[in-house]
Parts: structure tokens; C-alpha cells; sequence
């Protein structure tokens, strides 16, 4: 059997709302119960609870349902949802979040970088802020990227139909540069003009981005959306 996920995140990138389908033989699904589920339970409650038991300390399964006929994680979504989170506080991260949020050194203008997402928004050629993978397409429709400031706390929501490797951590990286005044407004939107990963800035950390969300059509949608998916794209 083999798990496919809905999003394949870098090394130290975290994911709370991360899903992911297996297909099991139905003659195997007695064999994964330590017991059948009373009545009122959720059918899959004890194989819950009993992954809980042996997965490592940092993954859980939250739940466990039957999948929609035609249901894939990956290929049937609509949409991914990410948030960035970093501090600017002088001490850098208090000790309990410092696995979830990025220290910066340095004052952002919060500002100048939400103006310059904007530009960023629709579907557009990415190759600036991916990594490059053979016979991948970098096109991608970005359907959010702003930017929130609480205090010392700056947070990023990026939501997009599909990302590309390092394409949210680039992103940030790059907005992050121009958050410190080292590059206009207008740099962001010259990139899409890109035709490969721009040397000019670096991916933002690992640890201050987290997968929060996958959103997937009505049941009656799913095979019609495998197709959209699936087909190579081209700019307009």
C-alpha cells in the first residue's frame, strides 16, 4: 500500500491540516482493528487511537474516513493553504514556539510587502521562486498573499491551487527583501518575467512555514478535477 499526501513539504516545514488517502483491500481492514468500534463511534475511532500509539511523537492522525469514489489527496484539490509566521521581537522567539515561528532580525515594513504581493496574485510563471524539476511546470494560480503584523509577530497567508518546491519559502524570501528596504516595491513583479530560480534572494527558513489547509471539490466534481490537475498548463 502506498500513502499519497496532498502536499509534499520541504525538511522542517510543518503541516496541521496535511491530507492523505491509502488504498486498503477491504479483507484488511478487520486486521487493523484492536477492536470493532462501539455503537455511536466513529467507525475508524480505534485505528485512530491506536496509530497514535505508534507513530513518532511529532505526527499524528487526526481522523480517519472513507474517501468519495475518484478521491485522490494530491490530484483532486482545489487548493492549498500556508501561513508564514515570524518575530522581530529583540530576544528573537519564545522558547515554546521557536519550532513554528522565524526569528528576524530586522524591522519589516509590513507595508511595502503586502503591496508588493499584490502583484504577485493570479496565475503567473513562478520559475523565479521554484526549484527546478524536469518536465514540471512553474505555472501556478496564487489566490492569496497577504501580510498581517501583531506586535512583534508578522505573519504571511499564501494560498494557491498547487505550489512548486520552495516556491512559498522563496516567495517570503523575497518579500522579506523588500520588507527591509533592500529592494523597491516593483522587484517582485519584474521576477515573473523570469524564466529560471532567481539567484537574487534566499528561501526564508524552514521552520516558520506550515501547511494549514487543503480544500477538495463536492464528490460529484472530484474525477472532472483530476483532469484540470493532471493537464500541463501554459501562460495565457
Amino acid at each position: 500500500m502506498r500513502l499519497r499526501a496532498a502536499g509534499r513539504t520541504d525538511t522542517g516545514v510543518h503541516a496541521t491540516g496535511q491530507v492523505a488517502h491509502v488504498d486498503v483491500p477491504a479483507d484488511a481492514l478487520p486486521n487493523a482493528y484492536p477492536r470493532a468500534p462501539r455503537a455511536g463511534e466513529p467507525e475508524f475511532l480505534p485505528l485512530v487511537r491506536r496509530l497514535g500509539r505508534f507513530l513518532p511523537a511529532d505526527v499524528r492522525v487526526i481522523d480517519i474516513a472513507r474517501a468519495p469514489t475518484g478521491f485522490d489527496a494530491r490530484f483532486s484539490a482545489l487548493r492549498r493553504h500556508y501561513v508564514y509566521r515570524l518575530s522581530t521581537a529583540p530576544y528573537g522567539v519564545e522558547p515554546q514556539l521557536a519550532r513554528y515561528v522565524t526569528a528576524w532580525p530586522r524591522d519589516l515594513d509590513v507595508d511595502a510587502m503586502a503591496t508588493a504581493s499584490r502583484d504577485l496574485l493570479g496565475l503567473n510563471d513562478f520559475a523565479a521562486f521554484c526549484r527546478q524539476r524536469e518536465n514540471a511546470t512553474t505555472i501556478r494560480d496564487l489566490q492569496r498573499l497577504d501580510w498581517s503584523r501583531d506586535g512583534d509577530r508578522v505573519t504571511a497567508h499564501v494560498t494557491a491551487d498547487a505550489f512548486c518546491w520552495s516556491m512559498v519559502r522563496s516567495l517570503v524570501g523575497a518579500l522579506l527583501a523588500v520588507g527591509e528596504h533592500r529592494r523597491p516595491v516593483s522587484w517582485c513583479r519584474d521576477l515573473l518575467s523570469a524564466t529560471d530560480r532567481s539567484s537574487d534572494f534566499a528561501a526564508a527558513p524552514a521552520q516558520g512555514l506550515t501547511l494549514v489547509g487543503v480544500d477538495y471539490p463536492p464528490d460529484d466534481q472530484l474525477a472532472a478535477r483530476i483532469l484540470i490537475t493532471r493537464d500541463l498548463r501554459t501562460p495565457d
